[in-house]
């Protein structure tokens, strides 16, 4: 037993806290609050305490202290006649009813419920107690046992360390006995060849004779064969020759006494059957392992590299993380720029809620329309332009601001210097605001703030302080480090101050670059056009950019066949902080991905293939671990609902974004599986994959060709073209939400209380009901209500009014109900008409 707090003493006996400490007050034991401590003697003396006072209120009478009864009894007792019927004479029968009720005082039933409490109370209490002694011997008991154990393990201990010391002295002795041996028998050997003179042929061995062993070689392992000195040839017997024999073998082995740790290097994909011969163990080992964390693999199996790691952890082995990027370090180890650098221009990029006018501050500034020809009048692309202004050249990057691009203002602030927030002043901050505050802190890139829609009568530029202030976002003229400006992408009010803000941040970064040398930069965005092929866009970052230089992006290379700017106008060259579209690589090139210019095209397909091959090991490798995790869940689950969709779009980051979007959208019930996604139109090879799959085609700014078409009305696969990301998001999010399971709801429509219950030989029990709310209704299920408490539920056998069969009976209305395979309904009864009604769920 131990020493417990008032409130978990109250919470164990189940007594109320204030009650417990009123009780403990009478009984001598003082506590000031629940968290005082209770010792087991005061516990003791609290049921001694209880003991007595239950004790003597057991001992008083029926009478109160003044002598006046606790309860009074009243009899009364009637006689009547009844009068039979039948015959001339009638008989009468008397009838004596008796009748004893019995009244007892308000505060003796207290007083018994107090008695009754605190009887209860001794008896939960006594069990504590009682519960706490027995706890208390259990754990004595058990301690005595551990020791007596540790007592025996000890005594065993020593015994086995004597053994050992006993083993170790007679296996000395037995060493010093064989060295003694030994040597005897070494003399006797010399003194029989002094005798037969071998002592010249000792000195000269004959062939197939073994050297005689130094002192150091007596201790070496020694393998089996006969004496050393024994010569291969044969000698005649002797009668004094004897027969030596060497000692008992010694096994070169030996078995290691501790388990063998070792640095396994793990490259980024490795099969269970090359992973288990780096550890040194069987195969099926590693693939017992596998299942005991719940993974199901085979030999030849590709595990990714964090599985891999995490299994030789589990295996006792140091693992070692490997990349296998020696070809990429020796072709980019040689693109050196190693000349002079120069000033470069800013790269901005334009960030900032959807509809808050981004781009069209950007129209204002390059002089052109580009907001009115975006599809839904909002930006799906990353747009890049570079502008000749007064105060020098301004490179501007615009991101989408809709909420399923958040990939793409990541890659945007990447790739950045400078980064221009527009807020609108009639709209303040709102949910991509913040998320573009978020990417510029992550990239550490410096914040100019534009307060766009000063010219509304509703603006309110201060509002867009206080509400950036609370981001962490403190203006200038408050004491913090970012630029404020008050800006009309309509009128051009503030244009220039937000362009002279700008070029001063960029001098106080002190933004240089190499103007000559083999070029770098980032893919911003990368499209397959139909007439031209792969068309990537590049933000040259330093170096110079020429037709005909070799170019390594991501997994892609290719001669650059043409340039052109972002007006579509060729161009030969391109300097840093200039974007360009480049024409001539293999394939489309994933956004974001580096470009490089190196000198050497078989190396630079060399780096592309082994890129390539790495991506589809690491893809494959995870591929296979999300099946096995998928089907360990469905396993869990049980069955869910799968939308597979093949979506094809006109550029990469669209890609990208579309699919964040769509798989965002899975529920526990309802999941979206991309089967395929790429860049390009619809051929005739993903039609056919969508056959095989049961899957959607969605088409982002692209159209399916003839051998697409003709497959798709064939097999009659659901082809859907969107321009707007939000059309297609709730295309999707409406074909889910029919997929869900249906839920549904019960509406009470009636209700009855039954007056009186009739007996019929064919029906069994009528109720006679009055319909009290609502319209009791033949056909809907109903239950039967005894004091508010379901007894019954089922459906009506027979519903009449007066000896008619009706199909509803209204509020206010009498009607017979017979109740179908019961017939125990009484009087004050009441039955509940029901409709179960569906609910349309939605995501």
């Amino acid at each position: 037993m131990s020493d417990i707090t008032v409130a978990k003493f109250s919470e164990t006996i189940g007594v109320d806290v204030e009650r417990l400490k009123t009780q403990l007050a009478d009984a001598g034991i003082k506590v000031s609050s629940g968290e005082d401590f209770i010792s087991d003697e005061e516990k003791v003396s609290f049921l001694e305490y209880l003991k007595k006072k239950h004790g003597s209120s057991e001992q008083k009478g029926e009478t109160e202290e003044g002598g006046a009864p606790k309860k009074i009894t009243l009899k009364r007792r009637s006689t009547s006649e009844l009068r039979q019927k039948g015959g001339a004479r009638g008989k009468t029968v008397s009838v004596e009813v008796r009748k004893k009720r019995t009244y007892v005082k308000q505060s003796v039933v207290t007083a018994a419920e107090d008695e009754k409490s605190d009887s209860e109370l001794v008896e939960r209490l006594a069990s504590q107690i009682e519960s706490d002694k027995i706890a208390a011997a259990e754990a004595e008991e058990r301690r005595k046992q551990e020791e007596a154990k540790r007592l025996e393990e000890e005594n065993r201990k020593a015994e086995e360390a004597a053994k050992i010391r006993e083993e170790e002295a007679r296996l000395a002795e037995a060493e010093v006995k064989r060295k003694a041996e030994e040597e005897a028998r070494r003399k006797i050997e010399e003194a029989q060849r002094s005798a037969t003179g071998e002592k010249k042929a000792d000195d000269k061995p004959a062939r197939g004779d073994h050297r005689k062993k130094g002192k150091n070689s007596r201790n070496e392992p020694q393998k089996l064969h006969v004496a050393s000195d024994k010569s291969g040839r044969r000698k005649k017997k002797g009668r004094g020759a004897s027969r030596v024999v060497s000692a008992a073998p010694v096994h070169e082995f030996a078995k290691p006494t501790a388990p063998v740790v070792r640095d396994v290097s793990i490259p980024e994909t490795i099969t269970v059957a090359d992973l288990a011969q780096k550890m040194t163990v069987k195969a099926a080992e590693v693939i017992k392992e596998m299942m005991k964390m719940g993974s199901m693999v085979t030999i030849n199996q590709v595990l990714d590299q964090e599985t891999a790691s995490i299994l030789v952890e589990e295996m006792g082995h140091n693992p070692v993380m490997m990349k296998d990027d020696s070809i990429e370090d020796d072709v980019l180890g040689e693109v050196e720029n190693a000349g002079e650098k120069v000033h470069r221009a800013p790269i901005v990029t334009i960030m900032g809620h959807v509809d808050h006018g981004k781009t069209s501050l950007l129209d204002y500034i390059r002089e052109s329309r580009v907001a009115s020809g975006e599809a839904g009048g909002i930006t799906q692309h990353i747009g890049a332009y570079h502008v000749d202004t007064e105060h020098g050249m301004i490179t501007f990057l615009d991101t989408p601001g809709h909420a399923a691009f958040t990939a793409m203002r990541a890659r945007g602030a990447q790739a950045t210097d400078i980064v221009v927030l527009v807020v609108a002043a009639d709209d303040g901050v709102m949910p991509q605001t913040k998320e573009a505050v978020q990417h510029a802190r992550a990239a550490d890139v410096p914040l100019i703030i534009a307060v766009n829609k000063i010219d509304k009568e509703d603006s309110d530029p201060d509002r867009v302080k206080n509400e950036l202030a609370q981001e962490d976002v403190i203006p200038e003229d408050w004491g913090g480090d970012t630029q404020f400006v008050h800006v009309s992408a309509k009128t051009g009010e503030g244009i220039e101050s937000l362009l002279e803000s700008i070029l001063l941040q960029s001098e106080v970064l002190e933004l240089n670059a190499v103007a000559d040398g083999p070029a770098k930069g980032t893919v911003i965005e990368s499209r397959l056009d139909r007439g031209r092929g792969a068309v990537a866009s590049i933000m040259v970052q330093s170096g110079c950019l020429r037709k005909g230089d070799i170019l390594l992006a991501g997994h892609e290379y290719g001669r650059v066949k043409a340039m052109s700017d972002e007006n579509g106008k060729p161009i030969e060259m391109a300097g840093p902080s200039i974007p360009v579209e480049v024409l001539g690589l293999s394939g489309t090139p994933d956004a974001g991905e580096s470009a490089i210019v190196v000198t050497d095209e078989r190396k630079a397909r060399e780096v592309a293939l082994f890129r390539q091959g790495k991506f589809k090991d690491v893809k494959f490798a995870n591929q296979q671990k999300a099946k096995l995790e998928e089907m360990f869940s469905q396993m869990e689950s049980g069955d869910v609902s799968t939308i597979n969709i093949v979506l094809k779009a006109d550029v990469q980051g669209s890609v990208e974004a579309i699919s964040d979007a769509l798989l965002k959208l899975s529920t526990d019930e309802v999941k979206v599986k991309i089967v395929a996604r790429g860049v390009g139109g619809i051929n005739e090879s993903d039609a056919q994959l969508a056959g095989a799959s049961n899957a959607i085609v969605f088409g982002f700014n692209v159209r399916a060709d003839a051998g697409a078409k003709r497959v798709i009305d064939e097999q009659g696969l659901d082809l859907h073209y969107y321009s707007v990301i939000y059309d297609l998001i709730d295309e999707v999010k409406g074909a889910m939400t029919g997929m869900l399971a249906p839920e549904f709801k019960e509406e009470i429509v009636g209700l009855a209380e039954v007056r009186d219950v009739f007996r019929s030989p064919k029906l069994g029990a009528i109720a006679g009901c009055m319909v009290v709310d609502g319209t009791v209704k033949r056909n809907n299920p109903i239950r039967v209500l005894r004091e508010n408490v379901v007894i019954y539920e089922g459906e009506l056998e027979s519903l009449r009014r007066f000896k008619d069969d009706v199909q509803e009976v209204k509020s206010g209305t009498e009607c017979g109900i017979g109740v179908k395979n019961y017939n125990d309904v009484k009087p004050g009864d009441q039955i509940e008409v029901y409709e179960r009604v569906e609910v349309k769920r939605t995501l």
